[in-house]
């Protein structure tokens, strides 16, 4: 599970819109993410579904730790879409495997784009946190799936 105090900003830190903006995307990713996993867990059984519940509950986590962050930045944070779209059609434990890897994937990019456009401190730590936890998992459903290798050589990058 991630740190629960894992982002934290200073009473009085300014953080530039760039930064603002990367991170809006990565509480988008963190949304789709959590979508991602409820859509999943329906398809699974036995240790992956319990991954797949300890990994929801990790986006959670984040995605309510940013926007937390977030308005005390003053910025608001967006919305959840009520459904995303799936690459392809999830019908089969594979195909939520397969849903797990492309959750953790963007996750990874849009908090990979939060390190690079930020030079606040606790901002990139967070984000470097957010990059580790999600490639073990990114790492653990590559291995379910049968997508090698388990842990592409940038995580994050597309």
């Amino acid at each position: 599970m991630n740190n629960p105090q894992m982002i934290t900003v200073p009473t009085g830190t300014r953080i530039d819109e760039t930064a603002i903006a990367a991170l809006q995307n990565a509480l988008a990713a963190e949304h789709a993410a959590v979508w991602s996993y409820t859509l999943a867990v329906a398809f699974l059984s036995g240790s992956d579904e319990e991954r797949a519940r300890d990994d929801d509950d990790a986006h959670r986590d984040l995605r309510n730790l940013i926007e937390q962050t977030l308005s005390q930045l003053g910025a608001p944070p967006v919305s959840a879409q009520p459904a995303y779209r799936t690459p392809q059609p999830v019908t089969d434990s594979a195909s939520a495997g397969a849903l797990a890897v492309v959750a953790e994937s963007d996750a990874l990019a849009a908090w990979r784009s939060v390190m690079e456009r930020t030079d606040d401190r606790g901002l990139r730590q967070a984000a470097m946190n957010a990059l580790n936890s999600g490639t073990l998992r990114c790492a653990r459903w590559r291995a379910v799936v049968g997508t090698p290798p388990a842990i592409p050589v940038f995580p994050g990058r597309p």
